[in-house]
């Protein structure tokens, strides 16, 4: 979390696909450094729910969503999906897998073939596993659901779609394996806002009519809060909280959570929002702070946040949270006279 532990993990429920622990995942930098990008996170998603991940840009989060594919080297821990431990597959026997474990890219511009026919882009998947059974037919469903018209979509070419048309062709692509996970990484930031509401509203029924469980990568909590039924919130690398949508933005229990939703735009201009004062810059993941790293910028860290890393820990019913001196449950930190809360400046 802004620690580490495993707490929050569900164990012994049955309906668990997705199982990451102590997941970390370190790049070279030359002259023996190293980037810090995933440092032991650990958290687990059940059949049919969707999990978001949140926090800003660095923290790690599209970087947990490619170890997971195992597009990028893990330099620890364990990933399993659906029982099966995938973190040391290599060859057939996790290309075999990818078939149930699908991902949505951040832009889905670049992610298109542009030299290929839409048709061609979706059915891709299918001729790599020589399904059996009607191509087209399996190809313009996918393309029906994702609100595209077969018969025009299927020889335009990526340069004839919008940012919109784009991002659906990236999902029917996804679907078309049957899959039962995708990752979504940031599947709206790069539209307008207009289009992000008919993207999400389309993952939620596709999400429904595919029977599909779903990790939802973004920055936007507002977004996230809409679509997810647990949250986790990343910084530098690490998890500092994890809980239900309500639990999470009503009672935030970590100050990096609570300085988040501080940030949200409030649709009345007229209402000047609250913020949560958080001093310093973001430190570099080439050097993370030791015991807490959010403990630079911490308006309620103490000298025991400086040596000793937080361990996770259950404050309110499924609402896990890694912090010394958390905002709900917990006294204030020894220098503090008063509790820091959501809202103040303290």
């Amino acid at each position: 979390m802004a620690g580490s532990g495993t707490a929050h993990l569900r164990d012994g429920q049955d309906d668990i696909v997705l199982r990451v622990e102590d997941l970390v995942v370190e790049f070279p930098a030359g002259r023996r450094r190293k980037v810090h990008a995933v440092s032991g996170i650990s958290f687990d998603v059940a059949a049919g729910e969707t999990l978001g991940i949140v926090g800003e840009s660095g923290c790690g989060k599209s970087t947990t969503g490619k170890a997971i594919m195992r597009l990028v080297p893990m330099t620890g821990g364990t990933v399993t999906f659906k029982g099966v431990e995938i973190s040391s597959l290599k060859g057939a026997a996790l290309r075999e897998l990818r078939q149930d474990l699908q991902m949505i890219f951040q832009d889905p511009v670049s992610s298109i073939n542009p030299r290929r026919p839409i048709g061609a882009v979706v059915s891709e998947p299918l001729e790599i596993w020589d399904r059996d059974g009607d191509t087209r037919e399996v190809v313009d469903k996918a393309l029906f659901d994702v609100g595209l018209d077969p018969e025009v979509a299927r020889p335009k070419r990526r340069h004839e779609f919008s940012g919109g048309q784009c991002q659906r062709i990236c999902i029917a692509r996804a679907l078309v394996l049957d899959p039962d996970l995708i990752i979504c990484d940031e599947p709206v930031s790069a539209l307008d806002v207009s289009v992000q509401a008919q993207i999400l509203n389309l993952l939620e029924d596709m999400k429904e009519r595919y029977g599909l469980t779903l990790v939802f990568i973004a920055h936007d909590l507002a977004v996230v809060k809409n679509v997810s039924d647990r949250v986790a919130v990343m910084y530098l690398g690490k998890i500092c909280e994890i809980a239900g949508p309500d639990a999470l933005y009503q009672s935030p229990s970590h100050p990096y959570t609570a300085a988040l939703l501080t940030a949200i735009p409030l649709p009345d201009p007229t209402v000047v929002p609250d913020t949560v004062a958080l001093d310093g810059e973001l430190p570099s993941p080439l050097d993370p702070p030791s015991g807490c790293r959010f403990r630079t910028r911490c308006p309620r860290a103490a000298e025991r946040c400086t040596t000793e890393e937080p361990l996770v820990r259950e404050v309110g019913p499924d609402h896990y949270v890694a912090c010394h001196f958390p905002l709900v449950g917990e006294e204030a930190p020894p220098e503090a006279s008063t509790p820091v809360e959501v809202g103040s400046q303290q």
